[in-house]
């Protein structure tokens, strides 16, 4: 137990959360990460957010959401226990030690999201360039760690469902390239479909204790599309009808709606991006 605590970066107080719920957010510290976290601690939500390497987002990240909670606990009863913890969700040691965190200081979670991936820009027509260490790295962290995350925290999610007497939630961050097959890279696109289809199975095996639901945004502005060339943002961008990309806060908006509003939905894949399918 002495390495698990040691193993934590920022924990919460010793008891149970309080406040709306709880939700965990894989990649809590990135573009959208954070900006889920944000909508869900300014709602009165206890905050688990996860990293992989970024210490210092993640240490500043969970400055914010104190300072958030602290302002919304003037208007509110509501007891909020923000935590970061370093988990790379490809690594089993370390989500079986975020596991014993969760069920420990927590002991249920309500609101699950997999937000954690990877990519690289290669184009499509460019076989070569995607090697074969960027496909497996693709695909065990948008893939397999997203499975590993769903496997981990089932216990804790069931847990949430029996205490509320209603469905807790799991939200998988994909992406509208798993649909259409236009996207950064090839393998990335797989992975994304790989992602809906575990959805689908998961939504249908874990009813109807927990609901699963993917989330799909288009391209995201920020931090994501510094890497792209200008030209082929700026078709993406002209192409889709709304007229411009999707942000972190929209999609974190459409993850609140679902674990607040949309509590009839599950096995399905909500998309944000501001119409792009439709060209």
């Amino acid at each position: 137990m002495d390495k698990l605590i040691e193993s934590i970066e920022k924990i919460a107080p010793p008891s149970g959360a309080g406040g709306a719920g709880t939700v965990l957010v894989t990649g809590g510290a990135g573009e959208i990460g954070s900006a889920i976290c944000k909508t869900f601690a300014e709602n009165g939500y206890s905050v688990i957010a996860t990293y992989n390497s970024n210490s210092v987002k993640a240490e500043r990240l969970l400055a914010e959401l104190n300072v958030i909670s602290e302002s919304k606990t003037q208007h509110s009863s509501f007891i909020t226990q923000h935590s970061i913890f370093h988990a790379p969700t490809t690594d089993a040691q370390k989500v079986e030690e975020l596991k014993a965190f969760v069920a420990e200081k927590y002991g249920k979670l309500d609101v699950l999201v997999n937000n954690a991936g990877i990519t690289t820009p290669v184009p499509h027509e460019d076989l070569e360039g995607l090697t074969d260490g960027w496909i497996d790295k693709i695909m065990q962290t948008n893939f397999r760690g997203s499975f590993a995350m769903c496997r981990a925290m089932k216990e804790v999610l069931e847990n949430s469902s029996l205490i509320a007497n209603h469905s807790s939630l799991i939200v998988n961050i994909s992406s509208i390239a798993g649909i259409y097959g236009i996207g950064s890279n090839v393998a990335y696109c797989a992975s994304k479909a790989a992602i809906d289809s575990m959805t689908r199975s998961l939504a249908r095996a874990l009813a109807p204790k927990i609901r699963v639901v993917s989330v799909s945004p288009g391209f995201v502005e920020g931090e994501y599309t510094k890497n792209f060339d200008q030209q082929f943002l700026q078709n993406q961008r002209d192409n889709t009808p709304l007229g411009r990309f999707a942000t972190g806060s929209d999609v974190a908006q459409a993850v609140f709606a679902l674990a607040t509003s949309l509590t009839f939905t599950t096995g399905t894949i909500l998309t944000v991006d501001g119409g792009r399918l439709l060209k």
